[in-house]
């Protein structure tokens, strides 16, 4: 199985385990192999009354030690498989999540959220269970099998072989029942994820359900999606269900045949009593690795199945990545160019040609320069300052930075130099100090409180009696919209990079908290190079150049006084708006 490279790494980091684990298997599945034959003792010297209470104590003695021996060897496997088998599910699940990370945005344009977290749960599970149980079904189905034929021919060969008539159907079965099996599995792991997308949907968006009185129908989807999951494991039932039976009935069948022809033998004298009761034990023994056949074959399907769902992610290539040979600038002042670039979003169904969001976008912004960005919803602003981190790539020209091309430089030491506080801020559900300092302990307690301060957020935070230590809830939702974007302004603000972009920091909140904010921000001009979205138009007057974009072109350009005189959108907007807030 071409996947098995995924989880090779982890069982060779603990070969040793795997093989201490594999020797003390074997050695409770020999030791339970001495049990029949004491039996086999202990009812030969009844039978022939020749036996005391000290000899029947001394043979009880031997299974109890037998007993003992089982269970501390039987714990010692179980650390070192079951522990091997945990100790894959944490470097593959770490792996998988390392690797999302470093896929590009569009990947996440078209990847579902609950593909990805039954990615992350389920189906490592499933890889678990084969690397763990399976191991030991499958050690247990080979070694405690033929060890229990070895004892059952020495007993009596003829019986042996009447006993082991069932044994090439299982073989038959297996190979039939285990391709079913592993197309049932993908069918059913893949409407596992669409469940799970489902749910998540509707949890994240519970008060919009409810402000809506939408109840039902979201209660109408996931019993749709539920049925549709149940019905595809009913499917796999149906299959899994007849193998185990199928097992059970190959076991009883062999059972029969010792019933009877041992029996005979036994009257005949052919074997003892003692023969016929421990060939019927091992007989017992051997149901187990029968049916361990059946497990086996199940738990390696699923986790197959499973293993190949992961291996498509693992194999996903980030379209936006380091350079094969980056460079690394010496001194990084923070100038930006952009030089003839265009961009346009791929459509998810690919059968059409995208409109450019950007088309032809000529800049320069100096070291400590100020650009302020205004035009309508959907004009391309927002896309703008995301192609700058390279959170997307131009799809024609190129952006510079201090003139060296962007894609020539290491995505973290690009990223490194650009404080980025987007449109809509995310925020954890943890603390509100987690979510500034993104939980890193090396930020400094002022530096800190300064970041704050600047964002015009202390006196917030203060209000809460656990201050820093406030709990924000999923998606920040004990803040309101206002503070919500000041926890982004202040996360911000604490990371000291050359370049600062703001994507309309002030939208959400009032206007003397918005001048404030401007006013810091105005501060750190001709320090750093900001680039600032804006629709309220009196946060950029004090910018050194202002652009005006319409269906992904600049139409307007210049500094406020000059765009003022020029008596067009930026000038007109900023008049209305100007009125709007007179009498607000």
């Amino acid at each position: 199985m071409k996947s098995l490279y995924l989880i090779k790494p982890y069982l060779s980091e603990r070969r040793l385990f795997i093989v201490l684990g594999l020797i003390f298997l074997i050695t409770v599945d020999f030791l339970q192999l001495f049990i029949p034959r004491i039996i086999k003792w202990a009812i030969d010297d009844l039978t022939g009354y020749r036996i005391d209470k000290i000899s029947l104590l001394i043979y009880a003695l031997y299974i109890v030690g037998i007993s003992v021996l089982i269970g501390i060897f039987r714990y010692l496997w179980r650390r070192c498989l079951m522990g091997t088998s945990r100790r894959v599910e944490e470097g593959l699940r770490n792996r998988l999540f390392a690797h999302v990370q470093t896929l590009s945005a569009p990947y996440f344009d078209k990847a579902k959220t609950g593909d990805l977290m039954a990615h992350a749960t389920n189906d490592i599970q499933n890889v678990r269970m084969a690397t763990g149980m399976g191991i030991v079904a499958l050690t247990d189905a080979v070694v405690l099998g033929t060890a229990a034929v070895g004892f059952m021919v020495y007993i009596n060969v003829k019986l042996t072989l009447f006993v082991l008539i069932p044994m090439p159907l299982i073989v038959f079965g297996a190979r039939f029942f285990s391709k079913k099996m592993h197309r049932g599995y993908h069918e059913v792991q893949g409407a596992f994820s669409e469940l799970t997308e489902v749910v998540r949907e509707r949890f994240a968006g519970i008060r919009m359900i409810k402000a809506y009185n939408r109840e039902q129908e979201a209660s109408s989807k996931i019993e749709t999606v539920s049925k549709d999951y149940i019905g595809k494991n009913l499917a796999l039932v149906r299959i899994t269900g007849s193998f185990s039976p199928m097992m059970i009935l190959f076991s009883n069948i062999s059972l029969a045949i010792v019933l009877f022809l041992g029996g005979r033998q036994t009257i005949t004298f052919t074997i003892t009593p003692g023969d016929f009761v421990a060939f019927i034990a091992y007989l017992g023994l051997l149901t187990w690795p029968m049916m361990a056949t059946g497990w086996v074959t199940n738990l390696i399907q699923r986790g197959k199945a499973s293993l190949n769902r992961i291996d498509r992610i693992i194999k996903e290539k980030p379209t936006i990545d380091d350079p094969a040979d980056p460079v690394w600038p010496d001194h990084v002042s923070g100038s930006i160019g952009f030089e003839s670039v265009t961009f346009s979003y791929r459509p998810f169904d690919r059968s059409s040609v995208a409109a450019p969001v950007l088309d032809g976008i000529d800049l320069e912004i100096k070291h400590g320069n100020v650009l302020g960005i205004v035009g309508p919803p959907g004009s391309g602003k927002s896309t703008l300052l995301s192609l700058i981190p390279r959170i997307f790539d131009v799809g024609g020209g190129c952006i510079t930075m201090d003139s060296i091309d962007i894609r020539k430089i290491q995505l973290a030491h690009l990223r490194s130099m650009i404080s980025y506080m987007p449109q809509e801020p995310f925020l954890f559900a943890g603390t509100i100090r987690e979510n500034i300092t993104f939980d890193s302990r090396k930020t400094n307690e002022s530096q800190l409180i300064q970041a704050v301060e600047r964002a015009s957020l202390l006196d917030a935070i203060n209000t809460f009696p656990n201050g820093f230590e406030t709990i924000v809830g999923e998606k920040g939702i004990v803040l309101s919209g206002g503070q919500k974007q000041r926890v982004g302004l202040a996360r911000m603000l604490l990371k000291d990079a050359p370049v600062m972009i703001l994507d309309d920091p002030i939208s959400q909140v009032d206007l003397k908290t918005g001048e404030t904010i401007i006013d810091t921000i105005r501060a750190m001009a001709g320090e750093k190079t900001i680039i600032i979205v804006s629709h309220r138009l009196s946060a950029l007057r004090f910018a050194d150049r202002i652009i005006a974009l319409d269906h992904g072109r600049i139409f307007e350009s210049g500094t406020h006084a000059e765009l003022m005189a020029n008596n067009q959108y930026y000038a007109k907007t900023f008049r209305l708006q100007e009125v709007e807030e007179e009498y607000a």
